[in-house]
């Protein structure tokens, strides 16, 4: 048989004119006389290199050009041990060795467009499974399981905690993007989970994993160590430079030089080690085995600047240990007596009058390099709970009196158990939880409140009017508290609230309030986990609340949303951001709230909807949309709408004891002197009271750790995973409820 190198040039540029009048290789092959294989040899050369000409080192070759398509059935399991997604032939092979698996640090987890609920698995070693699932919330739920593993293990490089979970998937058949390296796995119709998977390797990645030898990264090791040497003495250099003259340490461009260098270095040692777990993963057996057996992995290791700004260097103090008579007075306070919420007389409260609404005034230009020093030392999604803030970005209160802050209407919280029916009731709420943020926040600038110390309290209530809120829906069968709301109506309703630092590693607040009157109360600890972000500052609100309507036995199950604090270099502001939830498991009630940040670009600020539904019947009973500081307008299911302005809302002015009547670690007076020295301006002596607060509380840290001596919150007690307030409305005696119960 000839071949296309024995044929000449003509004879081969008539074949190609035949083909492409649409002539099939047969009918060419007899008309030229020329084996049909030839000819199509000749027409796929000529679709490959658009010539006819005999090209060097190009000829005839066996390729399997198609793969057979066999229908399979796979089982898959998510190992969050080992950051491993695997699949067997069946479920009963999973005693076996899977017969492939693809690791999950540093991989990347998407939505695909090449199919309904499809989302592609890809991970660094240039391996990639495309899945699809039967709908989009199984679809969300896996991304979701898969994203999370992959970024647990990226970031604690392979060390977790999660207990193995298994997923049957059956696979179904989907187009193929390399039918040369790709394994199509089969549609069974059964009713179940149905999920599509492709897997993918690259030639390249292939050649990459084989070239990736222990002395390679091992040399790669090295030089990192040099370079993070070098990157050292760089910043000790700056460092050393005076502070005023053409080049100072807190030039700006050497600050970003010195940010530059440090992310670079840590975003290189992460790939080094993603690099590392890959190659003890393609080294490891497949059974169940640790991945990291004895391979070393670099880390960053911290620098002094590093040091230096973890133990308080921007402030101009140097760590002293406090005197045995200042540390015997301090540690004494647990002796001193604390009132509760029943030993606060109102009579010995007044109205608050302090108006800490922060300027807007921006950064100023030695504020900016200041800010610029810090981030420095900095790196994406560093944990800045230990990390100590200069002074002047401080807002003027505690974190505890923040959240007494949100209580700003106590004549709509009273009015929820007012609501003639359950619906009525988590509308109410609804409209009240939207309504509570704006008076949280002082003002449009971004300010930090103080972290709490550990134990530190705070103690107010409010008097609402009772004609500013909706009465109650009477009985026959009134209660003892009934008939008492019914015989005082010129007198007001006490609301009483109670805060505590009940942790601080991590720093976790509990608060408590109540109106004995209308029985119900509220109680809520939040953990407050922040986060660097680059040009902004993330704070997540851990934990949850929950508010008891004593009068209709009900519980509504609440969670706060995260706050960013956007524009830190030049003029700081606040969003929240995230979905929150509001349950009640008695009426079956229930209402998710979403909090929309703002897009890079376009986009409204300070966005927020809500939904609340009926799960039982999966009916929306209520709408709402607008801003949380702005207009809210509320739709409901009878077709009204209802709008509020929160800006034009009334304030409750909350009541507290002056200063000098406080206990010692009550808030303001235990702040009284920073707060002083951040209205009159001196920065200085603001940071120097706030350096012996810390002190104090670290010494107190030391001397409990001495004597094996765990701290005791006052007023809160650790139930499971959260905390409780110690006497809580219904264990009183008072409450009607409470034998019940």
């Amino acid at each position: 048989m000839a071949k296309s190198r024995e044929l000449s040039k003509k004879i081969r540029e008539e074949i190609i004119v035949w083909h492409k009048q649409g002539k099939g290789y047969k009918k060419i092959a007899k008309a030229l006389n020329v084996p049909s294989d030839t000819v199509g040899s000749i027409v796929r050369k000529f679709k490959a290199t658009g010539t006819v000409a005999i090209l060097p080192g190009r000829g005839r070759k066996r390729k399997l050009s198609m793969v057979a398509i066999r229908f399979l059935r796979r089982y898959f399991v998510l190992d969050p041990e080992l950051g491993q997604l695997q699949y067997f032939v069946n479920e009963q092979g999973r005693s076996q060795k899977p017969r492939g698996s693809l690791p999950l640090i540093g991989a990347s987890v998407t939505p695909s467009d090449e199919a309904p609920n499809m989302f592609v698995v890809n991970s660094v070693n240039g391996e990639l499974y495309k899945l699809r699932a039967s709908d989009a919330k199984e679809q969300q739920f896996w991304i979701s399981q898969l994203q999370a593993c992959a970024r647990r293990h990226s970031d604690s490089s392979g060390s977790s905690t999660g207990r193995t979970r298994s997923f049957s998937l059956l696979p179904h058949l989907t187009p193929s993007s390399s039918p040369g390296s790709q394994r199509h796995l089969s549609h069974t119709a059964s009713p179940g989970n149905i999920v599509t998977i492709t897997h993918h390797k690259s030639p390249a990645a292939a050649r990459r994993a084989k070239s990736q030898y222990p002395g390679r990264l091992l040399e790669v090791k090295e030089v990192m160590a040099q370079a993070e040497g070098q990157q050292k003495n760089l910043v000790q250099s700056i460092d050393s430079l005076p502070t005023r003259g053409p080049l100072s340490c807190l030039d700006q461009d050497l600050l970003l030089l010195k940010a530059t260098s440090a992310a670079t270095l840590s975003c290189l040692g992460e790939c080094l080690n993603i690099l590392q777990q890959t190659q003890s993963h393609s080294q490891a057996p497949h059974h169940c085995q640790s991945s990291d057996n004895g391979v070393p992995v670099w880390t960053v290791p911290k620098s002094p600047s590093r040091e230096l700004l973890k133990n308080g260097g921007l402030t101009p103090l140097q760590s002293a240990e406090p005197s045995p008579t200042f540390r015997k007075r301090s540690l004494s306070h647990g002796a001193e007596h604390h009132p509760g919420l029943e030993d606060i007389s109102p009579s010995d409260e007044v109205t608050d009058t302090e108006d800490n609404e922060e300027e807007d005034l921006g950064v100023l230009d030695d504020q900016r390099s200041i800010i610029l020093h810090l981030l420095s030392q900095l790196k994406l999604g560093m944990d800045l709970t230990r990390v100590v803030l200069p002074t002047f970005i401080l807002e003027k209160r505690s974190l505890l009196e923040m959240y007494a802050n949100f209580m700003a209407h106590p004549d709509m919280f009273l009015s929820i158990t007012a609501g003639a029916t359950a619906e009525d009731r988590i509308v109410r709420f609804v409209e009240y939880y939207l309504t509570a943020f704006h008076e949280g926040r002082k003002g449009a600038v971004a300010k930090k409140p103080y972290n709490p110390v550990l134990g530190e309290t705070f103690h107010c209530s409010w008097e609402v009017p009772r004609d500013k809120v909706k009465p109650l829906v009477r009985s026959n069968q009134g209660s003892s508290w009934e008939q008492q709301d019914e015989d005082s109506p010129g007198e007001c309703y006490r609301v009483r609230f109670v805060a505590e630092q009940v942790s601080h590693h991590p720093p976790v607040s509990g608060f408590y309030c109540e109106c004995q009157e209308r029985r119900m109360c509220v109680k809520a600890h939040v953990w407050t986990k922040s986060k660097f972000m680059g040009m902004s500052i993330g704070v997540s609100m851990v934990g949850e609340g929950v508010l008891c309507l004593l009068e209709h036995d009900e519980e509504y199950v609440f969670t706060l949303p995260c706050a960013y604090a956007r524009s830190i270099l030049t003029v700081p502001w606040v969003e929240l951001g995230g979905k929150v939830s509001i349950n009640c498991a008695k009426s079956g009630y229930s209402a998710t709230v979403t909090f929309h940040t703002k897009p890079f670009y376009g986009g409204k600020v300070h966005r927020v909807t809500a939904e609340v539904k009926h799960n039982p019947t999966n009916t929306i009973v209520c709408k709402a949309q607008g801003e949380w500081n702005g207009t809210l307008e509320f739709t409901y299911s009878s077709g009204e709408t209802k709008v509020i302005d929160t800006t034009k809302l009334p304030v409750t002015r909350k009541k507290l004891r002056p200063v000098d009547r406080q206990s010692r670690m009550e808030s303001r007076r235990l702040w009284q002197h920073v707060t002083k020295s951040l209205k009159e301006g001196n920065m200085d002596e603001a940071t120097e009271h706030k350096h012996r607060l810390e002190e104090r509380q670290r010494g107190e840290e030391r001397q409990r750790a001495a004597d094996n001596k765990p701290w005791t919150p006052k007023y809160f007690t650790k139930e499971g995973d959260g905390w409780t307030y110690n006497s809580p409305m219904w264990t009183a005696h008072l409450s009607p409820l409470a034998d019940n119960k």
